[in-house]
């Protein structure tokens, strides 16, 4: 069985060689004309196809449909939680290495398959060919990483030795648990958040969000060809309106993985909270929440390096991930330098169609487009536009890079999580103010320090409030097992995905005293 020493991060691929280029492209042409077929929901293993279906549309033609997703509703749930509950008898006793075996089984299919998974996230979520190879990588990354964590939770470390007695400690899977991943990251976050809960020995009700769903189900499909037990994974996508209370609130459920909104996961956490009749257990609640991270630029600083930092952070993925760099603190005494670099670097980004691979793509829907042009509306009011602004939805949800200068750090653009391509550029006076500005929001993902001062530094890694701080590097791209990530404040329950310690939250510890 592999071991946890032989886990390496899964490597990028290089599209500027012609070859991969090329097979990139073709994989692109062969998921272009797959587009617009219909999705089942699979429920203990069955293909379940409703009458009401919801469509996935590409957000850079809003015309065109990547598919239609069924849609389940409370009878659904109710009879994927009766899977679930069925399959659970057989899989929570599955060997821990069998378990594992299946989440090595997926890596090796999807790493066969990159170039597919890739292309199918350029058409549904908007991501260019590096962002959505990244993302393949990643869901890579969770399946070979929590593999190998499982196989040595299934060997414990022994407890503290006492005369006359055998002493150990074993894991048990806490039983059905809900997961709801986010779209922005459509295969990593939504294969680790599942196969973290399923190697642990628990089955689970997967809803992918409806931005996302045919590369949910894609992922779906691979379990079922790799030969999972049904049941152990059940698929049911549908509104949140309908099925999502339901789900989280059912007395059945365990425990709920969650990431995205900092509403919607509040929202889970108290409806999760409240007991209901035939509940058995506390109901545990994993959650990762977005945030408003910031790059902060001292005096004493590479001022390249830290402009491009910014732009990259700011701009990746047009600004939709939770560990963007929104925000740009800078000293005052390399202030108009440093938004200088940064501005000149951000007008050389190309917007485009994701499938040209350009560097910035479109927004992920209409509503989160009205929400970030009235983001920019805002900031116009608050603070001085340095560049972009601009908008256009008429055939995608284009959104020109934007950047506001001289904000307060008390303005809405300083504080609210935008989730989009937009930046605001603040000054201090002190690199201690510029922590403060840092720590003055509600949330604690990211961020990241520039400076080549080690007191400096020291006094950043002490003060500054975030699960992520990044010293001297953009603070987005973390790695699974090399940057275990997840935040605390508003911005989640600190669970730190790949990490270590991570299957923990889908597992109860059980002591075993034997008298010798």
């Amino acid at each position: 069985m592999q071991t946890l020493m032989e886990y390496r991060n899964e490597p990028p691929l290089n599209f500027a060689d012609p070859a991969t280029k090329a097979a990139m492209q073709a994989e692109l042409a062969k998921v272009q004309g797959q587009l617009g077929q219909t999705y089942p929901l699979i429920i203990g293993g069955k293909r379940i196809q409703t009458t009401e279906t919801s469509p996935s549309l590409n957000p850079s033609n809003h015309n065109q449909v990547v598919g239609y997703v069924s849609q389940a509703t409370k009878a659904h749930i109710d009879d994927a939680i009766a899977a679930a509950k069925e399959a659970l008898e057989t899989w929570r006793y599955t060997d821990p290495e069998i378990r594992a075996g299946y989440l090595f089984k997926a890596a090796a299919e999807i790493r066969r398959r990159k170039l597919e998974f890739a292309a199918w996230q350029v058409y549904e979520v908007g991501k260019n060919w590096a962002e959505a190879d990244g993302d393949v990588a990643e869901a890579i990354d969770f399946l070979e990483f929590y593999g190998r964590q499982m196989v040595r939770m299934a060997h414990p470390d022994p407890l503290v030795p006492f005369p006359a007695e055998m002493n150990h400690e074993v894991y048990a899977p806490l039983g059905i648990g809900v997961i709801i991943p986010p779209w922005n990251f459509p295969l990593a976050i939504l294969t680790g958040m599942t196969t973290s809960a399923i190697v642990a020995g628990n089955t689970v009700l997967l809803k992918p969000s409806p931005n996302s769903s045919v590369v949910g189900y894609k992922f779906m499909e691979l379990m079922k060809q790799i030969g999972l037990p049904d049941g152990v994974i059940n698929f049911v996508p549908g509104a949140p309106e309908e099925i999502g209370d339901y789900m989280t609130g059912h007395p059945d459920t365990a425990f709920v993985s969650f990431t995205g909104s900092k509403n919607v996961g509040l929202h889970i956490a108290e409806h999760a909270s409240k007991r209901v009749s035939g509940q058995r257990g506390i109901k545990r609640v994993v959650a990762e929440m977005g945030g408003k991270d910031g790059i902060l630029v001292d005096s004493e600083a590479d001022l390249d390096a830290a402009a491009l930092a910014i732009v990259q952070s700011a701009f990746g993925f047009q600004g939709q991930k939770c560990s963007a760099g929104s925000r740009a603190i800078i000293h005052k005494d390399v202030y108009d330098e440093v938004v200088n670099k940064v501005v000149e670097a951000a007008k050389g980004l190309q917007v485009g169609t994701p499938d040209s691979n350009a560097a910035v793509g479109p927004v992920i829907e209409k509503k989160q487009f009205d929400k970030i042009v009235g983001y920019i509306e805002i900031g116009k009011s608050e603070a001085k536009l340095v560049l972009g602004g601009t908008a256009d939805d008429s055939t995608g949800y284009y959104i020109n890079p934007t950047i506001f200068v001289d904000a307060d750090p008390k303005s809405r653009i300083m504080q609210e999580e935008i989730f989009g391509p937009v930046l605001a550029i603040c000054k201090a006076e002190s690199f201690e103010q510029a922590v403060d500005i840092f720590n003055d929001t509600e949330y604690g993902l990211t961020g990241s320090v520039f400076s080549v001062n080690r007191e400096h530094l020291r006094y950043a890694m002490e003060r500054i409030e975030c699960g992520n701080l990044y010293l001297n590097r953009k603070c987005t791209g973390s790695l699974v097992g090399v940057h275990p990530f997840g935040g605390f404040k508003m911005s989640g329950t600190d669970a730190k995905a790949g990490s270590r310690d991570y299957l923990r939250h889908f597992v109860v510890s059980k002591i075993i005293s034997e008298r010798m």
